[in-house]
């Protein structure tokens, strides 16, 4: 296993899909206001849109892994401090900023004696410290998407226990790949006590457990992608083959004998995921090429920004059919751009390296992370 000095691997095709899958979530949100002039089949893949974050959650594994897993083998529970703050200046700073102009909008609401359904107040303290997710509520509210936000948090939280559960790197490919399967089968049967056939359903009450186990998930992938990425290049390639087998006859499985898409599709995403990280081929230097990586650089405040802006957006343009026209919704597209392009450059990045450098000198002493 790579030494904590050793940077983590760049994959350029991760970041791609990474931005990708953030419109996906920008189309499911906005795909009810398109149905006058979207094509069919579109809407129809917009309307599964929100599958993007199972595949958000399994490339956070993967990358917590590659980047902080040898650091916290090596350091210990000691280290576990520096990763929080590392993580916490990553995600916090562009999500308090955008709360907070959701509190001021709501403030003009409630001056106006408008309808304040959306912005419950004994809520927002919870919403700040991003833990609005972990059972608190019973709906979501504020801004919406951030509820993979909060749990996402309480993966990291968890992260470093995982790491020191089992030594992950000594482990064979087919152990690994059990408990993958294992991992998925335990989702599966969460959410079926839950009585909930999809994943996206119940998100306050199902969406954690959901999170946690497909970040697992995707630390195991990680694990599986170091073992087979420093093979040969010919058991690489056979181990892509294999991957995509796999992912096809899942799905092949989930058609014809009704497979519960709950257990079916994280395995899907994990073979897809797995097989695209070993990839060198067209597919993964489509989907590394600069203007894909810039989408995904930025992906976090497109994720993050596109629900209050459509807010916004609807307020000032939707009609009364409640449809935004073609023109109306590549401006909104425009916009989104714009402002992920800013946020992230002028706002995250900056936040981000301001509180890394204002490390606590506790969390300084602690085992180094980088």
């Amino acid at each position: 296993m790579a030494s904590p000095s050793v940077a983590a691997p760049r994959l350029d095709a991760l970041t791609g899909l990474r931005g990708m899958a953030a419109w996906l979530v920008v189309l499911f949100h906005t795909r009810l206001l398109l149905t006058g002039w979207l094509p069919a089949p579109i809407l129809d893949v917009a309307s599964y849109g929100f599958l993007a974050v199972d595949l958000f959650f399994m490339m956070s594994g993967f990358v917590m892994w590659l980047n902080y897993g040898a650091a916290l083998r090596d350091g210990g529970l000691r280290a576990a401090p520096r990763f929080w703050w590392r993580r916490v200046a990553r995600i916090w700073p562009l999500h308090a900023a955008i709360l907070t102009a959701m509190a001021g909008f709501a403030a003009l609401l409630l001056i106006t004696q408008r309808d304040m359904t959306g912005y419950p107040l004994a809520e927002l303290p919870m919403h700040f410290v991003l833990v609005q997710n972990w059972g608190f509520t019973d709906a979501l509210s504020w801004n919406h998407p951030a509820w993979s936000i909060s749990t996402e948090m309480g993966a990291y939280l968890l992260f470093p226990f995982l790491v020191l559960a089992a030594r992950w790197e000594t482990m064979r490919p087919m152990a690994l790949a059990l408990l993958i399967i294992a991992a998925a089968g335990l989702l599966h049967l969460w959410f079926a006590m839950a009585g909930e056939p999809s994943l996206g359903g119940q998100i306050p009450r199902l969406g954690l457990v959901r999170c946690v186990i497909e970040f697992a998930i995707g630390v195991m992938l990680a694990v599986l992608w170091q073992v087979w990425h420093t093979g040969h290049a010919g058991h690489t390639g056979r181990t892509k083959l294999a991957l995509l087998f796999a992912g096809v006859l899942v799905a092949g499985l989930m058609l014809t004998a009704r497979l519960p898409s709950t257990f079916g599709l994280p395995l899907i995403f994990a073979a897809a995921l797995l097989a695209l990280a070993l990839d060198n081929g067209p597919m993964a230097r489509a989907l590394g090429s600069p203007a894909l990586r810039w989408l995904g650089d930025a992906s976090y405040a497109t994720y993050l920004v596109h629900f209050p802006l459509l807010i916004a957006w609807k307020l000032a343009f939707v009609d009364g059919a409640l449809s935004l026209s073609p023109i109306s919704f590549a401006a909104y597209c425009a916009v989104l751009l714009a402002l992920s392009g800013g946020l992230y450059r002028w706002l995250e990045k900056p936040a981000q390296a301001a509180l890394n450098r204002a490390l606590p000198m506790a969390v300084k002493r602690t085992a180094k992370v980088r």
